[in-house]
């Protein structure tokens, strides 16, 4: 498999967790209003809050999402240097990176993180869905 290939499995990986994490809050605010329990499945709820954990801990520390590093640096091994590629590359990339201060993606991390506590706070996690 060739580096360009796999730096864009890795972009795909990156975008779904990010649908992931945003998605699920969506799923659990939206399912509890809507009455579905297995919204609230314990391990469900518990990978979502360990992501939604995992980017807050990097945007605070400052640490680059290792899966951005693994894919640029996939890239540069690919001969490409950057970002130009074919047309689902060039969607997910304007998808997933966005061009502001580090304190914009700090703050928008830590209130997306608190609003998922609060949604864990407002409807708790069952271990029998």
């Amino acid at each position: 498999m060739s580096f360009s290939l796999l730096a864009d499995a890795v972009l795909v990986l990156h975008v779904a967790i990010v649908l992931f994490v945003v998605g699920g809050l969506l799923l659990v605010v939206g399912g509890n209003l809507a009455g579905w329990r297995w919204v609230n499945h314990w391990w469900l709820r518990l990978l979502h809050l360990a992501a939604i954990g995992f980017v807050v801990t990097e945007a605070w520390l400052g640490i680059t999402c290792p899966l951005t590093t693994w894919e640029v640096a996939l890239r540069v091994a690919a001969g490409q240097g950057g970002y130009a590629g074919g047309f689902l590359q060039h969607w997910l990339h304007r998808l997933l990176y966005w061009d502001a201060p580090a304190w914009v993606f700090t703050l928008a991390y830590t209130l997306f993180g608190l609003a998922v506590a609060w949604a864990w706070w407002r409807w708790p996690p069952r271990r029998s869905g």
